[in-house]
């Protein structure tokens, strides 16, 4: 067994940067890594126009610590009242990558999101004509519908109605949680992609409950059965180019996840390709990390595999930070439960 593996630096096509105190503090744990990212919209106010994103990137790269080399793929938060010829200008611009579908209330800073699909319309099929790709976080809102099935409920009463509504349509299916979004995937071969989460390959909705409610697992969507986890494990380690790596890393201070009412999401950004590396060892796949990791993306969103490469070596287990210090307070960081080998050197 290789003590080493090379691959291309990898991207993170799905991730939460935040603002302000915390974005300073978790930029680098991406960056030391990363060398592209799709940034989530979903601040306070939302990235809804093009000057918003431009402004929200000036932010982003300002911060960046020197020595750095970092791109935000930006993108914009889709609201009915989205305006199709500002994403058309700001996507030919270079500015913004791709629009993000929020169903309204679905998950943090979603309030601004859809409702009725109807008056999102002209926006995305402005984006099927200019190639555009739309993300999507896959979730109906409805309450009489189970939380563990709203990924489910999603796909066939929105997103396949959404999708025949609109040929030519590019989607990407962020963090799928479900062997039934494995299989639309699969079944769909055109303009279709997923990302996969790290967490969501090593947690089950046990973790959350089992012993004790555990905050720091608790994210949206939600985490389901083990049947589920496993699907998305043979998925992202499968080859299918139609999967990659969106970590959803998703930092919330101590205070907020540890509450009455705690904030969804599951900070990953430091340790993910340790993590990686080990659920890959374990599934007998190392050679498919780079496609997952540093491939698939790029072919997807029609940009290069990045041409710098990184590292890991196997060896003693690495230690990480259990907290990332921010001016707002503490980020704990994802707790995989195993112990990791592979460091990024």
């Amino acid at each position: 067994m290789s003590r080493t593996l090379t691959i291309p630096r990898p991207d993170d096509w799905h991730l939460h940067l935040r603002d302000g105190a915390v974005l300073r503090a978790v930029l680098p744990e991406t960056a030391r890594h990363f060398g592209r990212a799709i940034v989530m919209p979903n601040l306070v106010p939302p990235v809804v126009t093009g000057a918003d994103a431009a402004a929200y990137r000036d932010r982003i790269m300002t911060v960046l610590p020197d020595g750095m080399d970092f791109t935000p793929l930006m993108t914009l938060y889709l609201t009915e009242e989205t305006d199709p010829a500002d994403v058309a200008a700001a996507h030919a611009s270079g500015l913004v990558t791709a629009v993000k579908l929020y169903p309204a209330g679905a998950t943090t800073n979603s309030a601004s999101g859809v409702r009725d699909f109807d008056r999102v319309r002209p926006v995305l099929e402005k984006m099927a004509e200019i190639g555009m790709p739309l993300c999507v976080h896959g979730e109906v809102t409805d309450t009489e519908i189970d939380i563990f099935d709203r990924e489910a409920v999603f796909i066939d009463r929105v997103l396949d109605p959404l999708r025949r509504a609109t040929p030519g349509l590019r989607v990407v299916m962020e963090h799928i949680t479900t062997q039934q979004g494995v299989d639309y995937v699969t079944s769909n071969p055109e303009n279709l992609g997923a990302t996969i989460t790290t967490h969501h390959l090593v947690i089950n909705r046990n973790h959350i409950l089992v012993g004790g409610i555990k905050p720091h697992y608790y994210c949206l969507p939600v985490a389901k059965r083990e049947e589920h986890r496993l699907a998305l494990r043979h998925a992202a380690t499968s080859g299918d180019a139609r999967f990659f790596l969106g970590t959803d890393s998703a930092p919330h201070t101590d205070p907020n996840k540890e509450s009455a009412c705690g904030c969804a999401g599951c900070f990953t950004a430091t340790n993910t390709l340790s993590i990686l590396a080990e659920v890959f060892e374990q599934e007998n796949a190392l050679d498919r990390l780079a496609g997952f990791a540093s491939e698939n993306g790029p072919a997807f969103y029609g940009l290069p595999v990045s041409t710098d490469t990184i590292t890991l070596t196997k060896g003693d287990p690495v230690a990480y930070p259990p907290k990332i210090d921010t001016g707002d307070g503490p980020v704990t960081l994802f707790d995989p439960q195993m112990p990791l080998h592979w460091h990024v050197t």
